[in-house]
Parts: C-alpha cells; sequence; structure tokens
C-alpha cells in the first residue's frame, strides 16, 4: 500500500476512495505534489490515448483554439500519464496532447503517475463528464463499461460519477435503441427527449420510423411523446414510413433481360430500368438491342 501511494502521490488515494471524484480536486493535487524533477518532457510519439477514452468525436474547431494557444504561449499544465510497456499512456489531458500535435509540437510536459486500469476508466469517465459534454451515446458505452468492469451497481455508479440514479437508468435505456437511432442522437439530431419517447416502442422498425419522421418533420418531444403513447398513432407512423414492396410479377422479365444484356435490371412503376458502367457499356447494350444512333 505505501508504494502505491508514493506511486499516486499524496492523497490520491483518499480521492480514489471517495464516492464522487472531483478531477479538478485529483488533479490539483497530482500538481501540487509533484517537484520540477517529476515533470519531464515525453515526446509525443511515445504516448497512447487512455484505453478506456469514452470520448469518440473531438471538437475540432475547439482543438485548433488550443492548439493555436500552444503554438502561441505552449502547453502551461502538464498531462498526467501512466508508464506502459511502449511509451506511455495518457490518463487525462488527452485534449492538450492532440492540440500540441496540431500545433507541429514534438514533445509535451508530463507528470508520470502509476494507476491501475480501474482508476484509468474512472478518470477517463469523469474527466470528459465533469470538463466536457460527452454526446449521450459515448455517456451511455461509458457506464455500461464501467458497471460491467468495476462490478457496479447503478445506484454504485451514480454515486460514483455524481449523477443521479434516475439518470443513469435514462441514458443505459438508449443502448437498446438501434443503431440509427443512435446515431441520429450522436448527430444531436434528435434529443434526449425524444430518445426516452422513442425507447416506448417494441420493434426496431418502429422506433427506427418515428426517429426518421422527427427528423424530417422536427416533431418537437411533446408530440413524439404523444405518438408513442397511442398505439394506433404509432401504425400509422410505421405505415407511413413502410416502404413500398417491390412488385415481382414482373421478376422473370428482369431474369431474361439481365440474362440477355448481363446488366442490372429494375422493373417498377412500368418503367424498365438499365443499368451501364460507361459509354463503351451503354454501346455494348445498344448494339445487343440492335438500337442505332
Amino acid at each position: 500500500m505505501d508504494s502505491r501511494k508514493r506511486a499516486l502521490g499524496r492523497g490520491l488515494e483518499q480521492l480514489f476512495n471517495t464516492e464522487n471524484l472531483d478531477m479538478n480536486n485529483f488533479e490539483k493535487q497530482i500538481y501540487d505534489t509533484a517537484t520540477n524533477e517529476e515533470i519531464i518532457n515525453i515526446n509525443l510519439n511515445e504516448l497512447r490515448v487512455n484505453p478506456y477514452q469514452p470520448r469518440k468525436n473531438f471538437d475540432e474547431e475547439a482543438l485548433q483554439e488550443l492548439s493555436n494557444s500552444i503554438k502561441e504561449h505552449g502547453v502551461f499544465q502538464p498531462i498526467i500519464v501512466k508508464k506502459s510497456i511502449k511509451g506511455y499512456e495518457i490518463i487525462a489531458g488527452e485534449r492538450r496532447f492532440r492540440a500540441s500535435k496540431l500545433a507541429g509540437k514534438e514533445t509535451i510536459p508530463a507528470i508520470v503517475r502509476a494507476f491501475t486500469d480501474e482508476q484509468m476508466m474512472e478518470i477517463a469517465l469523469l474527466e470528459n463528464l465533469q470538463r466536457e459534454n460527452l454526446s449521450a451515446i459515448e455517456e451511455a458505452i461509458a457506464y455500461k463499461s464501467m458497471i460491467e468492469k468495476l462490478n457496479l451497481t447503478q445506484e454504485e455508479l451514480s454515486k460514483k460519477v455524481g449523477k443521479s440514479r434516475s439518470h443513469i437508468t435514462n441514458i443505459l435505456g438508449l443502448l437498446r435503441l438501434p443503431t440509427e437511432v443512435q446515431t441520429m442522437i450522436s448527430k444531436k439530431e434528435i434529443t434526449m427527449g425524444h430518445a426516452r419517447a422513442i425507447s416506448k416502442l417494441e420493434s426496431s422498425d418502429e422506433m427506427i420510423s418515428l426517429a426518421n419522421q422527427i427528423v424530417e418533420g422536427k416533431i418537437p418531444v411533446r408530440e413524439t411523446e404523444r405518438i408513442t403513447n397511442d398505439q394506433e398513432m404509432v401504425k400509422k407512423v410505421v405505415q407511413v414510413r413502410k416502404p413500398k414492396e417491390q412488385n415481382n410479377n414482373y421478376k422473370y422479365v428482369e431474369d431474361l433481360l439481365r440474362e440477355k444484356l448481363d446488366t442490372k435490371i429494375k422493373i417498377s412503376d412500368k418503367k424498365i430500368e438499365i443499368s451501364f458502367n460507361n459509354v463503351n457499356d451503354l454501346n455494348r447494350i445498344l448494339e445487343i438491342l440492335n438500337v442505332k444512333e
């Protein structure tokens, strides 16, 4: 235990043992206890991002602004890293790392500390939650990972991240939505309010159909809730979005033409569509049909 405390820094073990880890206190404790000798410059190519980082997308404009500041003033606050088999893993400060690369820097100041995988996961999630908003889907995936890998209950997780139990439950509920709907949430095309209402539906087709109508028709949350509470309205929504069934009465004709012309054929709405790749391919098809220019 003594060696572990020394590796983390005085008081950090106590911080990790609290129900809610505050990132500002966490980093301040490390900076306050680090000696000048412990702050070293590390080559950027020796650094690897935290494998438990929940954020998948970074604001490019904000990164560029930080990069411009680093070009002019340098990195004010060292990043925190962990020694790994090859180089170092970033514990806190990935934005500073990315912005430094954009600025054309070769090194970055860093403080090396020893952390467990569980602590790395907790820090990565809390740094994003407390300082920059994760997308709801990124947040949900991070919560699910913490619950599974740290063997936490939703109640324990809610205390650890400083969120209400109902918030944790609602966010985790997003993961039962189809991938198409999750993508709309990540792109902020639909809100959490919309998502909660959509999640009440039973089938993926209904969820996707309603989500598409919300985006196309700019349907407000209240109207979405009214739709999902009325099963008859849900059926109407799905019927509107249901794709036209392909008429297979002409399938045999499509097959015959496809065999003759050696290309893709589609017959629908009393029209024949003949696909071709380029001008030479078109001329080949015209020749087979005995059509002269």
